[in-house]
């Protein structure tokens, strides 16, 4: 069975850095796209970073030049290094990978890990 677990969520003072893993296990074949969601409370979940199996990568405009997506091919681990963190990037952020499996190719969420910026 194939699990995502996310880690490194925490409270933080504006300004601060924070870095979110998230981990895939189980009988993967490979990982193709992956990416980082947030949503806040009463908003919808929207995409704040993304990175492709080639290394190609997109962001928010909100968190541009603040925030880096990256990945472990080995470790089958994406990475959000998130600096200059502000009140309004609160949020419970989700990570999210395409997986091929056995020819196939499915979606996979993480669990969510609650980030929280105080000013």
């Amino acid at each position: 069975q194939v699990q995502l677990v996310e880690s490194g969520g925490g409270l933080v003072q504006a300004g601060g850095s924070l870095r979110l893993s998230c981990t895939a296990s189980g009988s993967i074949f490979s990982i193709n796209d992956m990416a980082w969601y947030r949503q806040a409370p009463g908003k919808q979940r929207d995409l704040v970073a993304r990175i492709t199996s080639g290394g190609s990568t997109n962001y928010a405009d909100s968190v541009k030049d603040r925030f880096t997506i990256s990945r472990d091919n080995a470790k089958n681990t994406g990475y959000l290094q998130m600096n200059s963190l502000k009140p309004e990037d609160t949020a419970v952020y989700y990570c999210h990978m395409i997986l091929t499996i056995s020819t196939y190719d499915y979606s996979y969420w993480g669990q969510g890990t609650q980030v929280t910026v105080s000013s």
